[in-house]
């Protein structure tokens, strides 16, 4: 299946630079998954075994390295939902993308209450995501199945809620869907 999100071109980085990325990344991923997305950037900067001014030219904010640390499942979570659109009714597939999300959200801990931030970045896979939610909402909004005044900033509140009631324990997992549903229920046209 092809990608429905093309990438957006990087400039060429040299060998090092990209092999300093890579290193970056794959250290931030290992320390989020330990510590959560609070954890110290000079304790993933060390275990890229990078300077700390390396980091952060290649990401000058915690929330530029969460969205590329992300990047790649954001942008799997979008092409997952195209690829089931056609089989889903339009607000069946806001639903369906929702409670994927909300579940990457609880990834590691921190992560939801920077989704909002981490989704306006621009990364490929953060653009993608959320020109996903805005296709869904859009396509669920002229089908007469959700409220017209519901807008991509709600639902990422909503998101945000229920990921960070389930990363604080007050929610078990098997609950978002029960949680996505009261809310996606209460935007629903009656």
């Amino acid at each position: 299946m092809t990608n429905k999100f093309p990438r957006i071109e990087e400039p060429s980085l040299r060998a090092d630079a990209a092999r300093n990325r890579e290193r970056i990344l794959a250290a931030a991923e290992e320390v989020f998954l330990e510590r959560g997305s609070d954890a110290s950037l000079d304790d993933i900067a060390k275990r890229a075994k990078v300077g700390i001014g390396t980091l952060y030219r290649r990401f000058p904010t915690r929330e530029a390295l969460l969205a590329a640390a992300n990047d790649e499942r954001l942008m799997a979570l979008a092409n997952a939902s195209r690829r089931r659109d056609h089989k889903l009714q339009p607000a069946d597939s806001v639903r369906a993308f929702v409670s994927d999300l909300v579940a990457h959200a609880c990834h590691y801990r921190g992560l939801a209450a920077a989704l909002g931030a981490v989704l306006k970045s621009g990364t490929p896979g953060c653009h993608a995501s959320g020109e996903e939610v805005r296709r869904l909402l859009e396509r669920a909004q002229n089908a007469g199945a959700v409220r017209k005044d519901v807008s991509f900033e709600d639902l990422v509140c909503m998101v945000v809620a229920i990921s960070l009631s389930v990363e604080q324990g007050s929610t078990t997992k098997p609950r978002i869907a029960h949680l996505t549903d009261l809310f996606l229920d209460g935007i629903s046209v009656r």
